[in-house]
């Protein structure tokens, strides 16, 4: 039974996490060895309990509970009673591997040792464990305690009984799970990659402005935010790192290739929302560019940036990264998006799918272009994903 959760790093996704698992009534550690990182974190989970109990989401005695239930430590062997620790801090692999083996001189031979990377390999991180069995990739999505999803992720050290546990333990805290194997960007971060690359390449062609595709996207496509809006509100130095681990950690696959223009945009300092400029202006009284509503040519963009995230979602299937259900759950619940990708191939048609990719392999030629094996051969078979 898991019970004492150890969290690694009082960040705002730390903090997250913590806010999950003590609502679910687990006693919570956050460690950081910064004492104003941890009183930072303290206030801020009250003014979000306070914010909960003025919408009367909860009253007063839960808000009470939840706080009684997380202790605030700088020193990481007070996590040493922990069933079940989460690492979340930053996406470094080697800071990770440090403070993993630390870690594993404190606690039982019996606790699990998670991390919340969004990309970085589990497999390496488990490799300086003494019980490498023990480690698993348990991504939350931001904010925690909001999003429904988390993804995990076991190693190929990870054993079943930890497999097993992590997931029957994030259901009982409420969560939608989505297991995926080891591979970089897991579903989510992999599978949304054409949401910005494409969206970002259609813009370089000069074929519609940042507003448009926006439009585009949302009033064609049902998607909350446009790719830019989005992009503006991760920022553009987090969204292109991602981007570029993804990249390289797939062998400079074409499909992944990073944008010239996120460079610029990050290395101008034009991060979004919180530098107040990005492929908006976000000051007080700036006046921004409106989009050029045109239905055809917003037809023809969502279509272009949908189908390349469909190839994306087909070819995770294909290379069994994830079940169908868990493609389609991780990119509803993670990211919001209107429809499982997956599903919505089955509603337009895997022929329709195929044929629009050969279109664009055939303007461009490019290996970024190629059409996942596993659509066309579901075309031939006359197969769709759900029957």
């Amino acid at each position: 039974m898991i019970k004492n959760i150890g969290i690694i790093g009082s960040g705002t996704m730390g903090s997250g996490i913590a806010q999950v698992a003590a609502t679910a009534g687990c006693s919570v550690k956050i460690y950081d060895a910064k004492t104003e990182a941890l009183d930072k974190a303290k206030k801020n989970l009250d003014k979000i309990l306070n914010r909960l109990v003025e919408k009367e989401r909860i009253d007063a005695t839960e808000k009470t509970r939840i706080q009684n239930n997380i202790q605030y430590v700088d020193a990481l062997r007070e996590l040493s009673d922990s069933d079940l620790t989460i690492e979340a801090i930053i996406e470094d692999l080697d800071i990770k591997k440090e403070v993993f083996q630390e870690l594993e001189s404190y606690v039982s031979v019996h606790c699990i040792i998670a991390s919340n990377t969004s990309s970085l390999s589990i497999a390496s991180i488990a490799s300086v464990l003494e019980k490498p069995e023990r480690c698993i990739g348990i991504h939350f999505f931001n904010p925690a305690p909001l999003m429904k999803l988390v993804e995990v992720i076991p190693a190929i050290q990870t054993s079943e009984s930890v497999l097993k546990t992590s997931v029957e333990t994030l259901r009982n805290w409420g969560k939608t799970v989505a297991v995926a194997k080891d591979t970089p960007g897991f579903i989510v971060n992999r599978v949304a990659r054409p949401f910005y690359g494409e969206s970002l390449r259609i813009y370089e062609e000069g074929i519609a402005d940042f507003a448009t595709i926006d439009w585009a996207l949302k009033s064609k496509g049902g998607f909350r935010m446009g790719p830019f809006e989005l992009m503006d509100f991760i920022g553009n130095d987090v969204n292109y790192t991602v981007t570029e681990t993804v990249f390289k950690a797939f062998y400079y696959d074409p499909r992944y290739k990073p944008s010239f223009t996120q460079k610029r945009f990050s290395e101008a300092g034009y991060l979004g929302r919180k530098t107040r400029k990005g492929y908006y202006d976000y000051s007080e009284g700036a006046l921004n560019h409106q989009p050029k509503e045109d239905n055809v040519l917003a037809k023809s963009i969502f279509e272009r940036v949908l189908v390349m995230l469909i190839n994306e979602a087909a070819d995770a299937l294909f290379l069994n990264i994830a079940s169908a259900e868990d493609i389609d759950s991780a990119m509803t619940k993670g990211v919001n998006y209107p429809k499982g990708l997956l599903a919505w191939a089955d509603e337009k048609g895997i022929d329709w799918c195929v044929l629009k990719m050969d279109e664009l392999y055939e303007e461009y030629h490019e290996g970024r272009y190629r059409c996942s094996p596993l659509l066309r051969k579901m075309k031939r078979e006359n197969k769709t994903f759900f029957s």
